[in-house]
């Protein structure tokens, strides 16, 4: 069935994210939304994401998954070794998601933001709702 990635369409390290999962995921399992985006705002109402949540979301299983075990979640579906990041849920996820906050809360100051969404290539733009 597949997934949706939902992310933060101005940050520049979500950006490099988006294109690190697609590079990776031959399967073509995921599809992808800017935040910004209407679908992205939909999908938050949806599945009652709260607006304080601004970084990757991945919707999967008919659940909003956030923080650290989104990207667990994401992880555990690129093939080669990234399922062995799965071994991070060991810690618990509210040490795991305290240490993602942190860092989400300085990608700006740490990779930049554009003035937009990033606008994908036409080899990929058919895996963006």
């Amino acid at each position: 069935m597949g997934a949706i990635v939902l992310f933060d369409g101005v940050c520049n390290f979500c950006n490099g994210s988006v294109n690190f999962i697609i590079a990776r995921d031959r399967a073509e399992y995921f599809r992808f939304a800017p935040l910004q985006s209407v679908p992205g705002q939909e999908l938050r109402a949806r599945y009652a994401v709260d607006d304080s949540v601004d970084s990757i979301i991945l919707i999967e299983d008919d659940a909003a998954h956030i923080y650290s075990t989104a990207a667990l979640r994401i992880a555990k579906r690129l093939g080669r070794g990234w399922p062995l990041f799965g071994i991070f849920r060991i810690i618990p996820r509210r040490i795991r998601d305290y240490l993602y906050r942190l860092f989400a809360r300085n990608r700006y100051r740490l990779f930049g933001k554009k003035d937009v969404c990033m606008v994908p290539t036409l080899d990929v733009r058919k895996r963006f709702l």
